[in-house]
């Protein structure tokens, strides 16, 4: 059961970032790449973009 709980945490968090990752003033492939890199990674790939990625991917993906 608690793995199911986390399971279902992640993919909330995933998706919030996928949506996130989507209104970035970037272009489409480059959005897309990164949507596809947090999404094969899962939680690593969650934790770099909430903890790092967020405020610094969309400057240096420009």
């Amino acid at each position: 059961m608690i793995g199911f709980i986390i399971w279902i945490i992640g993919l909330i968090l995933a998706i919030k970032a996928v949506l996130e990752i989507m209104r970035w003033n970037v272009s489409g492939v480059k959005k897309l790449l990164v949507a596809i890199l947090v999404l094969i990674t899962s939680w690593i790939g969650l934790a770099v973009y909430y903890f790092w990625g967020r405020d610094n991917l969309p400057q240096m993906l420009k």
